[in-house]
């Protein structure tokens, strides 16, 4: 059963700070959390897990259908209506959108972002198209890497189809067709909770001129201002920290209050 920590109810505001975003993950329409993209673990029920980060001063959310795009499966749209409708703060979905129609069927449901993964490599066009229907704002491009023998490499559909392209010239193409974000993932880093790829994000983040998101190897709150401070992303994204806590990782959703934000990104 998963608890809630309750943490900074009330707060004052304070000085700005970048965004940091719990970035959750969906398959087969329950809550978990991989390790290097496999392994998933179970969390719980979507909406209860949803419910219990509204209870944080959150930025956003960002929820990943992991098992979508692998199966071929579109997204869950019922589902997607009800999360929405139960998050309190801006939501992103990405995960089984082919085209434009899904697109829109995912953002009428209350979504304020959506994350293109595969299709952004085998269907460019498709950034643009929904760049000029819904803004570059509502459009984020998943940026998957891995190291291989040759560097650092593109990978799709969850980790498992290499596309032949760097981290950063595959951000920048994906900015040219008109992404407004974009959402850069270490594989090798994921679920790990050994802190961020700074090399792999300061690559991505000196190509593109929109903002980017660092996601992938968060092991304690003092590692979220790190991409920020030394690898030029402007907002962090993690999963394990926020929904772990102790040396067993045991399940319990949490939330800096946001006076330990300001004090880490001070």
């Amino acid at each position: 059963m998963i608890e809630p920590t309750v943490l900074g109810a009330d707060l004052p505001e304070g000085l700005p700070i970048p965004r940091v975003i719990p970035c959750l993950l969906l398959d087969d329409e329950a809550m978990v959390k991989t390790v290097r993209f496999s392994s998933p673990r179970y969390l719980g029920d979507p909406i209860n897990v949803v419910s219990l980060f509204n209870r944080f001063e959150v930025d956003e959310i960002t929820l990943l259908d992991i098992g979508a795009t692998k199966r071929g499966e579109p997204p869950p749209f019922e589902l997607i209506e009800r999360l929405a409708a139960e998050c309190w703060v801006p939501l992103a979905y990405g995960g089984g959108i082919r085209n434009l129609d899904d697109a829109r069927t995912v953002l009428s449901s209350g979504v304020e972002k959506v994350i293109l993964g595969a299709v952004a490599h085998d269907r460019p066009e498709l950034i643009t198209e929904a760049a000029e229907v819904y803004g570059a704002q509502a459009v984020v491009v998943a940026v998957d890497a891995r190291r291989t023998e040759a560097g650092l490499e593109v990978f799709v559909e969850g980790g498992q189809r290499q596309v032949g392209a760097d981290p950063a010239s595959y951000a920048r193409r994906a900015a040219s067709c008109g992404a407004g974000e974009i959402l850069v993932t270490s594989i090798d880093r994921d679920g790990t909770m050994e802190g961020y790829d700074l090399e792999l994000i300061r690559a991505v983040s000196a190509a593109v001129d929109v903002p980017v998101i660092a996601c992938g190897g968060a092991g304690e709150r003092a590692h979220l201002p790190i991409p920020i401070h030394e690898a030029g992303a402007s907002a962090v994204a993690a999963g394990s920290i926020f929904v772990f806590r102790g040396p067993e990782r045991g399940v319990l959703i949490n939330f800096p209050e946001r006076e330990q934000l300001e004090a880490l990104f001070a």
